[in-house]
């Protein structure tokens, strides 16, 4: 610095990493450790910036600072020490620990305190110090070292080679130096577009005089070129892009100056099923896909070049042909091999593949799902299928792991199976139940209801479920590597948005899994609670109808909840749960109480409208119940409510008599058992 600034003046401050290409997957974070370790090193020196941001392209990580103070103030450090009159071992340590004489000591209050005056510091000495460190500190998720220096384990690591740094505060350098990298003023542009260095000056020209050199430090400005540009390449064209945002994500993390462009591939290859078209062209080559007019899967695709070509692109969409040519040739000879053998041969080899060391192989759990898809059709839980199909379906769901295609993109498990099987003449049931017989696969994604594929698909998931729960391996805290969370949640979408009936408790008894039952109903509940969180259920509510005990129908148990849900947040029903926890609590005080207790000969109005009230209710909330009426069943408690408020106001239960006494309390454990047939209110919070 020139000497002339002065602690209360503010600037800007410009740090580059030059490298070479940083991988698309892990720029976002990278920006975020940015950002937190610059301003984490900051505050250690007490200073702090107006705003930083943060910038990542393929060859560089950069970071603007305004605001920043050119020195940081001078400060005083108070550190409290012993009393006056301690030990000297206890005055010696402190003395040792501040640096200081016994004199130099401040007493107050009979206390001694070091006080020692640190100066401020030039922020260009601060960032100096910083710079290094922060790039020593980096935490990439891979990272590499490079050049002679690399054979020792204490060189530079960086994520690929670092080539240069540029640290300006205003428009002074910051001196550093890392590994014989020199920080300076110095960057380069655009691979191709541009030769040479260039000198940035401050700050405040670094992203313009980028742009001069076809390079685009905004990450979102790169995003909207590509977003905006494929669109408008499609569109010219007669087509419609399919949108994928991840793509328009990761092709800007792989260019600085994005050029969307339009190209074609034979519709000769139109033949191969679309996923496998779509896949191939975003997993291999970073491409979008098209529609035509009609919806179905164009012979287009869009790429993203990282140069604005003289031919307008014309070379680069070649090329591009070429090569997803190559790959397309490859998926329809995977497409017309597998299709020569029958899946049913295909399923043969599973035995060869091990589903888990404790649980066999795969073709043993294609034998337990496919007689659990028969037993869930022939009972009548799954209504409307034919248990030959679900038992021919779910023999045949995992034949397509064992082909070339699922081979290639295994993210094709099942949709193949479904192609396959259709083309192999199976029915159309059949044929769906093999491609969706894995959703759903998570909250939010579609649930089937077609009968065979939700025999399938439950048989499935239930198995999986059983199977790993019996052999101790369930979930633990936030492990949970054979994904049974996300098969809970799918077999109780399954189940729940197709009103599925049945015990859950039978259908444990049909897996054939061993004694694990109580462990995995626990479990489902658990995972029922979460889905229904989401969903604006509250866990208590399913506590008390659970906690009930022989109810797990878990569609009725959730009805159930529902009900009681809507009745418990009227104001009726709060008050009804508070007459029902204070009547729980004198009951618990009492103890023994006989319900059938004799009335006393002089009632008075309170104790006989509760009872005739109980008397009209308890029948009707029965009755309602028996046939799963759930709201008829509240509107019979709900009458409970003003008789009960009454006799509370009206009545003093502990009565000196003891018949009166006994009389009442048995009138309280009549209006408890009638609230508890509906539910545990004892569960419910509030």
């Amino acid at each position: 610095m020139d000497g002339k600034e002065w602690v209360g003046s503010m600037t800007d401050f410009l740090l580059e990493l030059r490298s070479e290409e940083i991988p698309a997957r892990m720029q976002v974070k990278a920006k975020e450790d940015l950002a937190r370790l610059f301003n984490d090193a900051l505050a250690k020196s007490g200073l702090t910036a107006a705003s930083v941001e943060v910038f990542a392209t393929p060859r560089r990580l950069a970071l603007i600072a305004t605001g920043l103070p050119v020195a940081t103030e001078a400060v005083s450090e108070e550190t409290k020490g012993p009393k006056v009159g301690a030990p000297p071992q206890a005055m010696e340590g402190f003395l040792r620990k501040s640096g200081l004489s016994q004199d130099q000591l401040v007493e107050r209050d009979g206390v001694y305190y070091a006080i020692v005056e640190k100066a401020g510091r030039q922020t260009a000495d601060v960032l100096a110090e910083a710079i290094p460190a922060i790039i020593r500190a980096f935490p990439w998720p891979k990272s590499q070292r490079w050049g002679a220096a690399s054979v020792s384990t204490e060189s530079l690591r960086w994520v690929r080679p670092l080539q240069g740094i540029v640290a300006l505060l205003s428009d002074a350098v910051v001196h550093c130096e890392i590994d014989g990298i020199v920080s300076g003023a110095e960057t380069m542009g655009h691979r191709f577009h541009h030769s040479g260095p260039i000198t940035i000056g401050n700050a405040g020209d670094y992203i313009e005089k980028l742009r001069a050199a076809h390079v685009l430090v905004h990450f979102s400005e790169r995003c909207r070129i590509i977003r905006d540009g494929a669109k408008a390449a499609a569109e010219a064209a007669g087509l419609n892009l399919v949108e994928d945002e991840g793509l328009v994500i990761e092709n800007a993390g792989l260019t600085e100056w994005p050029v969307p462009m339009l190209g074609r591939f034979n519709p000769a290859f139109l033949d191969v099923p679309q996923e496998v078209i779509q896949l191939t062209a975003r997993v291999n080559q970073k491409y979008f896909v098209c529609h035509d007019s009609a919806g179905k899967l164009a012979n287009a695709f869009v790429c993203t070049a990282n140069i604005d070509a003289h031919d307008r692109g014309a070379a680069i969409v070649a090329g591009n042909e070429k090569v997803l040519a190559a790959r397309l040739s490859d998926a329809k000879f995977f497409w017309e091999q597998d299709l020569k053998v029958a899946l049913g041969t295909q399923a043969q080899k599973l035995a060869q593949i091990t589903f888990h060391e404790k649980l066999g192989s795969v073709a043993d759990k294609v034998e337990r799902v496919a007689k659990l898809a028969r037993w869930l059709v022939t009972k009548g839980i799954v209504t409307g299928a034919n248990a030959d199909a679900a038992e021919r379906a779910a023999r045949l769901c995992k034949a397509d792991l064992v082909t070339g295609m699922v081979g290639e993109f295994p993210e094709l498990q099942g949709i193949m199976g479904g192609y396959y099987a259709r083309a192999q003449g199976e029915s159309d049931a059949v044929a769906d139940a093999i491609r969706d017989h894995y959703k759903p696969v998570g909250q939010g994604d579609n649930v089937s209801n077609a009968p065979v594929t939700v025999a399938v698909s439950l048989a499935d998931k239930l198995d999986t479920l059983a199977q790993f729960f019996a052999a101790g391996m369930p979930p633990t805290g936030s492990k949970d590597p054979f994904a049974l969370r996300r098969a809970a949640i799918g077999f109780l979408s399954l189940l729940l948005q197709n009103d599925l009936r049945c015990s859950l408790k039978d259908m444990l008894v049909a897996t054939g899994a061993g004694n694990s039952f109580d462990t995995l109903e626990e479990f489902f509940i658990d995972r029922l609670k979460v889905q229904q969180r989401e969903a604006g259920v509250r866990h208590d509510l399913i506590d008390a109808v659970f906690s009930l005990g022989g109810e797990d129908d878990l569609v009725r148990l959730l009805a159930r909840v529902k009900a009681l849900q809507a009745y418990v947040t009227t104001a009726e029903g709060a008050n009804l749960l508070a007459a029902y926890k204070r009547a729980a609590n004198i009951l618990k005080a009492a103890d023994g109480v006989d319900s059938a207790a004799p009335a006393s000969a002089d009632l008075v109005g309170e104790e006989l409208a509760l009872r005739a009230a109980l008397d009209a209710a308890e029948p009707k909330a029965a009755a309602a119940l028996s046939v799963e009426d759930f709201e008829g069943a509240m509107a019979a408690l709900a009458t409970l409510r003003a008789p009960i408020d009454a006799f509370f106001e009206g009545v003093m239960v502990n009565d000196p008599d003891q018949d009166k006494r006994a009389f009442r309390l048995g009138l309280l454990t009549r209006f408890r058992d009638a609230v508890t047939q509906v539910a545990d209110f004892s569960k419910i919070e509030g």
